[in-house]
């Protein structure tokens, strides 16, 4: 059952609370980018994705999501904990020796959600494209998303797969971009412009959504749904979500340096204080 607005930014309020409890437990993890798509992977598992019961490999006949920059895990692992992939208590062992939720998502440990094992960034697109051409083998209708870091792109592997997809007409597949602007070392523009990325893409003969507010849940609903509303239209689609890295802790906010650090005691009570509902269910 799809949640209405409040209900998602409520969990959305769960979800940054996950976060930051997660790295700081471990000092160890990255929040800035986490809490930069929450309120996306809120969106997408709770509203916009055709899920069915329980999870396999093979996700026939159901929607995929793909995360190709896998660093930002505190936020994926929260959000399929709270849409029932696996309890929310095992949130508590993440980045623990034989943990099954590693710093970067991995399929050996075999935790319910997770598809490919990611966070060597470029490559996420090229699985994306490869299981929704499996689709369309399977006569399967059903969505491929992904989603990857602005500064992912700066891998040459994406854009001989971005080439690809045009080619081969890969109209199941919406790829989203965390556009923050931002990466470990500095901005985007300072360690290697990439100029316009929606002229990028039109070039590489994509259709291109942009959702300007994409820290904002009724935005990102809408533009996905137009992103959806593009599929099947021979060509694939790129979503261009602005965000903030950081969204939601006012001194992670417009920087990179907690693109991956870890927040201490005074600093967790902060975040913490800064979001806060009733009905909170911490693990």
């Amino acid at each position: 059952m799809k949640r209405n607005t409040q209900q998602l930014n409520n969990l959305c309020i769960q979800v940054r609370r996950d976060i930051v409890r997660m790295v700081h437990k471990v000092n160890s993890g990255h929040p800035g980018g986490s809490l930069g798509c929450t309120e996306f992977m809120v969106a997408l598992y709770q509203n916009l994705m055709d899920r069915k019961e329980g999870f396999d490999m093979d996700g026939i006949g159901e929607d995929l999501f793909f995360l190709s920059n896998g660093h930002i895990s505190p936020v994926f692992y929260s959000v399929l904990a709270r849409s029932g992939y696996f309890p929310v208590s095992e949130l508590a062992t993440f980045r623990h020796i034989n943990s099954r939720l590693q710093g970067h998502p991995t399929t050996h440990e075999g935790l319910p959600g997770v598809r490919i094992a990611s966070g060597s960034l470029g490559q996420g697109m090229s699985v994306a494209i490869g299981a929704a051409q499996a689709k369309k083998l399977n006569n399967d209708n059903h969505i491929v998303y992904s989603l990857h870091g602005d500064g992912e792109l700066q891998e040459g592997q994406n854009w001989e797969a971005i080439m690809y997809a045009s080619a081969k007409k890969v109209d199941n597949l919406i790829a989203t971009i965390d556009l923050n602007g931002k990466q470990i070392d500095g901005s985007t523009d300072e360690v290697l412009p990439m100029g316009s990325l929606r002229a990028k893409f039109e070039a590489f003969d994509w259709i291109v959504v942009e959702i300007e507010k994409g820290n904002d849940i009724e935005a990102i609903i809408s533009g996905m749904t137009e992103a959806k509303a593009m599929s099947g239209k021979g060509k694939p689609v790129c979503v261009l979500l602005h965000t903030e890295m950081g969204n939601g802790v006012d001194y992670m906010m417009y920087s990179h340096a907690w693109h991956g650090k870890a927040p201490n005691d005074d600093q967790l009570e902060v975040a913490l204080t800064q979001n806060y509902c009733e009905g909170e269910s911490d693990y």
